[in-house]
């Protein structure tokens, strides 16, 4: 049976964070009762920006929202995304 090590205390989540990085966690907790989570209501954290487009692109952009049933900017997040997986 392994001896499991006592966590310390952080001052704060930067302590933390460098603490877990040096460290190995399978020495502070047992890992073999672990159990498989999901967190579903969790959201990406987003940052506003801005972003100076042509008009006729942003309406172009709110026609092809509104036949997908999609609102424009949720449209523009989509089209990123594919950008930069390809």
């Amino acid at each position: 049976m392994k001896t499991i090590k006592t966590i310390p205390t952080f001052k704060d989540e930067n302590e933390e964070r460098e603490f877990w990085e040096n460290n190995d966690i399978t020495e502070y907790v047992d890992l073999s009762n672990a159990k498989r989570v999901r967190f579903p209501n969790l959201k990406k954290t987003t940052k506003s920006i801005s972003i100076r487009l042509p008009v006729d692109m942003i309406d172009a952009l709110k026609v092809k929202a509104n036949s997908m049933d999609v609102p424009y900017q949720s449209l523009i997040k989509m089209i990123l995304s594919e950008g930069l997986k390809a």
